[in-house]
């Protein structure tokens, strides 16, 4: 790593070998057994709490200390360590987390502890939030303050590491002075020659008012332990964290972890050769939809033309990308009839048919839950004489998933018959008025064989079974689905989120938990100033999250002003200009994002029913468990499955990651350079010996002396250097790119 200048990639361990100087390691030697757990030590502060979560959201099974808790563990060796049956040293955990470099919670003993620990099985820690100091290897700060609206730099060290997937800049998310994100910019020490100690900067801004770079985040490398030590605060959810979160994790696990990581991102467009009704800007009500009072004057539908099924197309060509179209066929039939036979928007989708995917949305896009009453706002669910809740007859809901699937195919449609979205998201629970799902509703999805049914995630973001179907929830975007022009989408946007005293509807007022009242925006320049920069931070932080669940928008917003392709162009700009072309968003249909999460639920399940354990030794990633069980394991590139010699999973941002279904026997994957380094026997060194630091599992192979010179064999080549002596400690240099400190003897 590049905190001791070595190549890209190559592990840093410090080894407690002790080696004379004509002999190879001792035979009784054992190679340490390191469990892939990361212990995160928490004192509830966003910083470390922000690490845990991204630890859970990846699936890398932690152990959690609480230090709020009068009953928590003592860290101490023994529950950092211990020895196996055939003398094997066996390191509890891959990696720690604390909230800064010293917690006030643990003590001296507690600290020593986890000192040593980490130096004997060259164990990284992350330091989530710290004052800068020497102790860290950094100055005093001459600079604090906000950090908001500032863009940091991923350093080139860092890129080489753990950071691999950034191209550089980090925004911090907020406007100039703002109080989102406050923090300290110091400068690192020199390195020091007497200890070996160096801070290797690996996120770094100007301090402002000078031309002096400031350190955010680095790696400090002392006594044989290597600490990430990060100076500003953040939290979970804000932008640069996101950005930094899988890193954070891929360096303190030495990309060596169970879970898996991806940026997914899969946008729906509903409605196609449907039409929307529009929104009333004077009415504040969407006529049609059963939400204006008596009186307000029609505003007509919006539909797409042929012209934007052209600028689809392109667009999606231009950003390499595909949208996922859910389709309602009767009203392509009901315009033709009524127009002399032709559709014009019918046509220049068929002819573009395989430029996108299809889902069947049911053919006219009626509401299938309850029976509905519009004689009252808002609408309720019509109920019989005894007061029990009516609903759509099954025959109806059969009617409108087979005349849809008949429509796609007959039309050659590329469409998964299995996969369906009811238009509303109807059919299941919908609060108030319709607490549970229609039974009616759910009968059709088994007698249809659906097995991929599309929710809203505003209403219920986990997976259920539904019927037949496992739900997929869907994100929606804020681009409403009764606006296809800038104006009207801030006119509706004012509505909903400002003041009654400013005109609104005062929804913001009612709700203040989840809903922030905003000034009135101009409805000329509102969208591209706020609307679409928010929508597009928000759909990030999804995205960023490794989130499989789809978004979606509506066929009006690819009219008129294009609002849909504004926003997720907006969205993958950014996310381009943030990421490596080897971490491309990961676009997905229906199914494949059903199965993502039914993979990441289940492993969820897994860790929380500890049956699944790995470890790492030498060279080797052991993960055992029941057999059936499916597993993600993330490695290093270079990977592969032992005994076969094949790349194991697939490469992502610089890594391999997949998933393994766990047979009779342990699965075993053979890492290019080992990770965790070798524990020699605790037997003292020689008179006259040298204790060799080894950067690097198998560095040490061999080192002689001969005259004024030491000969220094490791994986390499073989190194030849003079002895230096009276010196404490010397630099041994191997080519210009990489060293390793060793001790003379005496």
């Amino acid at each position: 790593m590049r905190a001791f200048r070595f190549l890209p990639g190559v592990a840093l361990a410090v080894a407690a070998a002790v080696i004379g100087l004509t002999a190879v390691v001792p035979a009784s030697a054992s190679t340490s057994r390191v469990d892939l757990t990361v212990l995160v030590v928490t004192d509830g502060n966003p910083w470390v709490e922000a690490i845990r979560q991204e630890l859970n959201t990846e699936g890398v099974p932690t152990t959690v200390i609480d230090l709020t808790s009068g009953s928590r563990a003592t860290l101490t060796a023994g529950f950092l360590a211990d020895t196996l049956a055939d003398g094997t040293p066996h390191g509890h955990f891959e990696g720690v987390v604390l909230p800064n470099a010293a917690p006030t919670q643990l003590s001296a003993a507690e600290l020593s502890a986890l000192s040593g620990y980490e130096q004997a099985y060259h164990v990284r820690e992350v330091d989530g939030y710290v004052w800068p100091g020497a102790t860290l290897g950094l100055n005093t700060p001459t600079w604090a303050g906000s950090l908001d609206g500032t863009t940091a730099t991923a350093t080139a060290s860092a890129r080489a590491d753990a950071f691999r997937y950034l191209n550089g800049p980090v925004p911090f998310e907020g406007t100039a002075g703002g109080s989102g994100s406050y923090g300290y910019l110091p400068t690192a020490l020199p390195d020091d020659p007497t200890t070996g100690a160096h801070f290797e900067p690996y996120l770094t801004e100007t301090i402002p008012g000078t031309t002096t770079t400031g350190v955010l985040a680095g790696v400090y490398s002392s006594g044989g332990r290597q600490q990430l030590a990060l100076t500003f605060a953040y939290n979970y959810y804000q932008q640069q964290y996101r950005l930094l979160a899988h890193g954070i994790v891929e360096w303190v696990t030495r990309g060596v972890h169970l879970g898996q990581w991806r940026n997914y991102f899969s946008a729906h467009i509903d409605d196609l050769f449907n039409d929307n009704a529009r929104w009333s800007r004077s009415g504040h009500c969407t006529p049609g939809a059963g939400d204006c009072a008596a009186g307000v004057p029609a505003t007509g539908v919006i539909r797409m033309t042929p012209a934007d099924v052209t600028a689809t197309v392109a667009w999606q060509q231009q950003n390499n990308y595909t949208l996922d179209l859910l389709f309602n066929g009767g009203p392509s039939l009901d315009y033709a009839a009524a127009n002399g036979g032709t559709d014009p928007l019918t046509t220049a989708l068929l002819a573009n048919r395989n430029s996108f995917w299809w889902v069947n949305h049911t053919y006219q896009h009626p509401f299938l839950g309850c029976l509905q009453d519009f004689t009252v706002i808002p609408w309720k669910c019509r109920t019989d004489a005894s007061g029990a809740v009516q609903y759509v007859d099954q025959a109806t809901v059969n009617s409108q998933i087979q005349q849809n699937i008949q429509f796609a195919q007959t039309n050659g449609l590329p469409f998964r018959p299995n996969e369906l979205v009811a238009g509303e998201h109807s059919g299941t629970a919908v609060l108030p008025q319709q607490p549970s799902d229609s039974p009616n509703f759910l009968a059709s999805l088994s007698q249809n064989g659906i097995q991929w049914l599309g929710v809203d995630a505003s209403r219920e973001s986990g997976q259920r079974q539904i019927a037949s179907a496992l739900g997929v929830p869907r994100h929606p975007v804020n681009v409403f689905y009764n606006v296809s022009t800038q104006a009207d989408e801030v006119s509706e946007y004012n509505w909903l989120y400002t003041s009654k005293a400013n005109g609104g509807s005062g929804a913001c007022e009612a709700n203040p938990a989840a809903t922030t009242c905003i000034t009135p925006l101009d409805l000329t320049t509102g969208w591209a100033s706020y609307v679409l920069p928010l929508q597009a931070k928000i759909t990030l932080g999804y995205v960023l999250a490794n989130d499989p669940r789809p978004f979606f928008m509506h066929q009006s917003n690819l009219a008129d002003d294009r609002l849909a392709l504004q926003a997720l162009s907006g969205i993958l700009t950014s996310y381009r200009s943030w990421f490596t072309a080897d971490t491309p968003v990961v676009d997905q249909t229906l199914t494949d994002a059903g199965t993502t999460l039914q993979q990441q639920t289940a492993w969820q399940q897994t860790r929380t029913a500890g049956t699944v354990s790995a470890y790492i030794q030498g060279g080797t990633v052991t993960v055992q468990g029941p057999a059936g069980t499916s597993v993600p394991v993330t490695v290093p590139s270079g990977t592969t499955v032992t005994g076969g010699g094949t790349l194991f999973g697939t490469v992502y941002g610089g890594e391999q990651s997949g998933t393994s279904a766990l047979g009779s026997a342990p699965t075993s994957l053979t890492l290019a350079t080992a990770a965790f380094g070798t524990v020699a026997a605790s037997s003292p060194a020689p008179t006259g010996g040298l204790a060799l630091a080894s950067y690097g599992v198998g560095s040490a192979h061999e080192v002689k002396r001969g005259g004024a010179a030491v000969t220094v064999t490791d994986r390499f080549g073989v190194h030849v250097l003079p002895k230096l002596a009276g010196r404490p400690e010397e630099e041994l240099h191997i080519g210009a790119s990489h060293h390793h400190p060793y001790r003379t003897g005496t």
